[in-house]
């Protein structure tokens, strides 16, 4: 039997990682990369999310939207694991680099080195980046 797991349908299931580099507001990259994960995650997919660079912004404490013409949907993070969603990574070197910690996370995470984010990545079927 191969790594894929079999879907009832008879389909299988593929490793998806979504890596997220943008700020979540001044573009529309980062809802629409969220939402794509939602589809994903519907679809039965192994779903997991990477956050590096500016892209922990998007799983920041009291993020406000205000000022922007997009609603503030920092509070889907929350509930991501109902669509199970779980594996959420962080790159510990683009906390840093923010002046942020896994306190200052409006979710739970799995912090990670940009090694071991890469190795991480290398396990997946499909990765998408914005």
């Amino acid at each position: 039997m191969s790594d894929d797991m079999d879907m009832e349908d008879g389909g299988t299931i593929k490793k998806f990682m979504f890596v997220n580099r943008k700020a979540p507001y001044g573009t529309i990259y980062a809802l629409e990369a969220l939402e794509v994960v939602l589809i994903s995650a519907a679809f039965e997919q192994d779903v997991s999310m990477a956050f590096v660079d500016d892209g922990v912004y998007q799983l920041m404490k009291g993020i406000n939207s205000e000022g922007t013409e997009l609603k503030n949907f920092s509070k889907t993070y929350r509930a991501l694991d109902g669509y199970d969603i779980e594996k959420l990574y962080v790159e510990q070197e683009s906390l840093e680099a923010r002046g942020l910690t896994e306190d200052d996370l409006l979710v739970d995470v799995t912090v990670m080195s940009a090694a071991e984010l890469a190795a991480t990545m290398a396990e997946q079927d499909v990765v998408i980046s914005h």
